[in-house]
């Protein structure tokens, strides 16, 4: 067959529970093949492998085996086949777990499942995974699988996999496996594909956008596809917001995976009528030796306290607090390793409520033991409560402080890792490493267009003529900014340099921040090396996954051609 139609139902561990009814129950008969699930992220991992220690019968994502107590007969009378990395660190576990559930439902569903991505121990390492890509569930899949459940691959792998499997790729079609992997990289985030996060969601229907439904990509067998939605649901897919799905957390042109390493500077985007985005024109090239792991650890204890100043003399309040918290610390003789202060500036002058009057000040503290953060911050923040600021309150008082976790990507050899299939009959299939590799190396900058003509300007937000998304990557973080038209594109590409990205975000200004330019998709993508500190689980930065650093940018004025306007 020509076509695959193969949807999504969750981007996120703890997405919207009844996204897998939507997806098998929307649409006519036969226009879902596949309907896939990604739960896992970095944070998720850590998670796993807390609820690992407390039950070796655990490491899963619950969530999906509820959703499953439906969905496998729902999938059953539409014929769709489910892959989901759902499996986290125990994917047998989970197959074994679905085997029961379809025999208590009286259903025929054939179980199999993918591992060989959980590396061997480390010391102080909580969970080791190496990230697969999609043979081992296409293997699957021909074995006559009717659910496949994996441990940690690649989002995109939840795509390249079935296709693979449908259409019967090569390992070295690497053309149509790279439009696959772009294909799969907008659905991995669900409904950020259709509307949701949206950096110009105020030009879509409000109606629309309550409810943003899930997307569904049409993939060809060229590698070609359509991201489109089922009918009748929430949300819209058009060029900016399958743009902005492509620029979410990726760095430069090659984003390489364990299956091929996909070119982002070759992906044309068109408009192919209503809620419906044609992807085609993406080259591959070769994967690179390795493969991504993800190793998580637990980093120390934190724990926090948020104070209120309300009024005047905010400035002032918050030195008095600052001091007389320092002096309590030292008298304690046990001061937190690391002790940062916020002062969100909040407040307003002469405010009409008391709410609207008020800033807030942020202590984070964080240590290799438990009483720093626990006792010692507890007595030196609530026993001031009658002797300091007035007006002394806090939003909450500190709890006993709790573990933080860390995030580290590694590289290990392909080789290395046992990627292994385990059919629905129980026997084990290894999957072969590629044969073809190729080292991951930069893209030169493509050739720049001519800069705009000088004319009138207007001083306003970056956001009035750019969208952007933001993420993050381990510690690092990315903002993919992009334009909707070639002028918009020839004054961006010229005006929204890293010395200029760099005074528009001062907090980036001492780290490392590349530039990538993806002319294509009339967009740059920032990546800043640093800026979250030990990942997201280290909970280092007010922003912790680098959401809204983006909105920040778009927030940020600057003089923009009155043309543009």
């Amino acid at each position: 067959m020509d076509l695959l139609r193969i949807g999504n139902a969750s981007g996120f561990y703890g997405d919207r529970f009844d996204a897998v009814r939507e997806m098998l129950t929307g649409g006519e008969p036969g226009s879902l093949d596949v309907l896939t699930g990604d739960y896992l992220a970095e944070l998720t991992m850590l998670i796993l492998g807390r609820d690992l220690l407390k039950d070796p019968k655990a490491g899963y994502a619950k969530t999906f085996l509820r959703q499953m107590e439906e969905g496998l007969g729902l999938a059953h009378e539409r014929g769709v086949r489910i892959v989901t990395n759902a499996g986290g660190l125990n994917p047998a576990g989970l197959a074994e777990a679905l085997d029961a559930l379809a025999a208590r439902l009286g259903l025929p569903t054939r179980v199999a499942y993918v591992e060989g991505d959980r590396l061997p121990p480390r010391d102080g390492v909580l969970t080791a995974n190496a990230y697969l890509g999609g043979a081992g569930i296409a293997a699957c899949l021909t074995a006559g699988a009717d659910v496949v459940v994996t441990g940690r691959v690649t989002d995109a792998a939840l795509v390249t996999g079935p296709a693979q499997w449908r259409f019967g790729w090569g390992a070295q079609e690497y053309d149509k496996l790279a439009g696959a992997v772009v294909a799969g990289h907008v659905l991995e985030c669900g409904t950020q594909a259709t509307g949701g996060n949206y950096a110009f969601f105020t030009a879509h229907d409000r109606r629309a956008m309550r409810r943003p439904g899930f997307p569904v990509a049409e993939l060809h067998a060229d590698g070609s596809a359509v991201i489109t939605k089922h009918p009748g649901t929430g949300g819209v897919v058009d060029l900016g917001t399958v743009t902005a799905q492509l620029l979410y957390e990726t760095s430069g042109a090659r984003y390489a995976g364990p299956d091929v390493t996909a070119r982002l500077d070759t992906v044309r985007l068109t408009q192919d009528g209503p809620d419906r985005v044609r992807i085609d024109g993406v080259r591959g090239e070769a994967p690179p030796p390795t493969l991504k792991a993800g190793l998580t650890r637990i980093g120390g204890h934190r724990n926090e306290v948020v104070f209120v100043l309300t009024g005047l003399d905010i400035d002032a309040k918050a030195q008095l607090l600052r001091e007389q918290v320092e002096n309590a610390f030292e008298h304690s003789r046990s001061r937190p390793a690391e002790v940062r202060w916020e002062l969100a500036r909040t407040d307003r002058a002469d405010a009409d409520t008391e709410e609207t009057a008020s800033a807030l000040l942020r202590l984070v503290v964080r240590d290799p033991a438990p009483e720093p953060v626990g006792r010692a911050l507890s007595g030196a923040a609530i026993e001031l409560a009658l002797a300091s600021y007035p007006g002394f309150h806090v939003t909450a008082p500190p709890g006993r402080g709790a573990p933080y976790g860390v995030f580290e990507a590694v590289y290990v050899p392909a080789a290395d890792v046992p990627h292994t299939a385990v059919l629905p009959d129980g026997s084990r299939v290894g999957l072969p490493v590629p044969d073809r590799t190729r080292e991951l190396e930069p893209v030169d900058e493509p050739p720049l267009p001519e800069p705009p003509p000088q004319g009138p300007t207007r001083r306003v937000p970056l956001g009035r003529v750019a969208g952007a998304r933001s993420g993050d990557k381990g510690g690092d973080a990315n903002i993919g900014v992009w334009v909707r038209t070639e002028a918009g594109w020839r004054w961006l590409v010229h005006t929204l340099t890293v010395e200029r990205f760099k005074r528009l975000l001062p907090e980036t200004a001492g780290l490392d921040v590349v530039r990538h330019v993806l002319p294509n998709l009339r967009a740059v993508n920032f990546v800043v090396t640093g800026i979250l500190g030990e990942g997201v689980a280290s909970q280092a930065r007010f922003d912790p996954q680098a959401k809204a650093l983006g909105e920040w940018l778009r927030a940020r004025e600057l003089d923009v051609p009155e043309e543009l306007l």
